[in-house]
């Protein structure tokens, strides 16, 4: 198993890998990632600064990824998590927290203060693994993600 920056070459893979995972919990596809503009180029999306996205490759099968971008009309300070899904067979492994620490280590490094995100009320298992990891629950969304469909909100303080 391999954690890695996204490469130019996995823009489809990472595509129908986050689509398969909305369409296994019943995601609206208006108002989610599903409908994302830069779903089918991840690579171009995360090549500007501040940004990454990350994925989980075993034997050659992107299982996961995630990211770390600026949060959209917010202050320069509040990243965004962004698209972070993980495929069943990489479920239940300790991925989640190798990703998150990932994540939050380069939001950190980038200067930013804040991460920010947004998910599903049923998603409890994604939402359990962002309070161990120091996420509190928001009662209003930030930014300008364009996920009006995502009715929970979640901020963390990231430490310098």
């Amino acid at each position: 198993m391999v954690i890695r920056q996204i490469e130019k070459q996995d823009n489809e893979k990472v595509a129908l890998l986050i689509r398969a995972v909305l369409s296994e919990f019943d995601v609206p596809k208006v108002g989610t990632a599903y409908a994302d503009p830069q779903l089918d180029y991840m690579f171009e999306a995360y090549g500007v600064p501040r940004a990454v996205y990350f994925v989980i490759e075993e034997n050659e099968i992107i299982i996961g990824g995630a990211g770390i971008m600026q949060l959209a009309n917010e202050s320069d300070t509040i990243c965004e998590l962004q698209k972070m899904y993980f495929l069943p067979e990489a479920r239940g492994r300790g991925l989640g927290n190798q990703m998150m620490e990932l994540c939050l280590t380069a939001a950190a490094g980038f200067g930013f203060e804040k991460c920010y995100l947004e998910t599903m009320p049923y998603m409890k298992a994604a939402q359990k693994l962002y309070v161990l990891s120091g996420f509190e629950y928001l009662d209003s969304p930030m930014g300008c993600t364009g996920h009006t469909s995502c009715p929970v909100w979640m901020i963390k303080s990231l430490e310098p």
